[in-house]
């Protein structure tokens, strides 16, 4: 049973006296945006109260509110209007990722941040936090396999501001060296996702070839070698009267080299 009697009621609170959420899935705030804001909350002062949980009976915590708590300490101010809840530390998480979410404050890197961070903390599936964040499972599970990119790939995507589905597209790339390369070539070129789709598969058509060359050549050395020792072969036969022709085939399975003699 709840005993706080200030429990949804807007108090102020002294901005120091409030700690940021550890569950914050936003990484970087803009020190532009926070400026204007500031210069907002001087002019008119806080508009909306943020929102706080009291933790070890006597610390207050943001549960959702950061931008507007740190651009009222740039402002200047000394207290704040706050909201407290009674929030658990699992639903604090999810007010705080939710709150983002609505406002369309996270970039996609750190959406799936705060979804895999919720469920590995609090042991919850992909189902639960779909229906706990109001998304599809499908959506949470697109957003969580972004998060197999190396950092310096989306360190990069984030920079040049290329979208999502640029993100998703390198996924397709099994090699760090080779996707770093395909997104600086997408970057500099400016490309569309369509664009970057076409190149990519162009890339890992390239490196099918490549790779099938390298297994030919560890098995029975250079084929050019091969193919040059068999076709000197067939001609000797030719300069002797037979009548011998090869052919040469490549599949996916193997090379073949093919001599045909016939019967007369």
């Amino acid at each position: 049973m709840n005993t706080d009697p200030d429990e949804n009621k807007i108090i102020y609170i002294p901005v120091t006296n409030i700690l940021p959420s550890p569950y914050q899935p936003r990484t970087t705030f803009d020190m532009t945006s926070l400026r204007e804001l500031a210069q907002s909350i001087k002019n008119y002062g806080i508009l909306n109260p943020v929102t706080v949980r009291i933790i070890n009976g006597r610390t207050y915590e943001l549960v959702s509110g950061e931008r507007r708590w740190r651009a009222a300490k740039l402002a200047g101010l000394e207290s704040i209007p706050a909201i407290t809840v009674n929030v658990t530390d699992n639903d604090a998480a999810i007010i705080a990722l939710v709150e983002n979410l609505q406002r369309q404050d996270l970039n996609f890197f750190e959406e799936a941040e705060g979804y895999n961070n919720i469920m590995e903390d609090y042991n919850i599936t992909q189902e639960e936090l779909a229906i706990k964040v109001g998304k599809s499972q499908s959506a949470i599970s697109n957003k969580l396999r972004l998060l197999r990119l190396p950092d310096s790939i989306r360190k990069l995507i984030l920079e040049n501001e290329l979208t999502e589905r640029h993100a998703r597209a390198f996924l397709k790339i099994p090699s760090k060296s080779v996707m770093e390369e395909v997104v600086h070539k997408t970057i500099n070129e400016s490309l569309s996702v369509k664009k970057t789709e076409q190149l990519i598969d162009n890339t890992l058509e390239e490196l099918r070839e490549a790779g099938a060359e390298t297994t030919i050549r560890k098995k029975f050395g250079d084929v050019r070698i091969i193919n040059n020792t068999v076709k000197k072969a067939v001609e000797l036969m030719k300069k002797s009267g037979v009548e011998a022709d090869y052919d040469v085939e490549q599949t996916d399975e193997c090379f073949k080299i093919i001599v045909t003699i016939p019967y007369k």
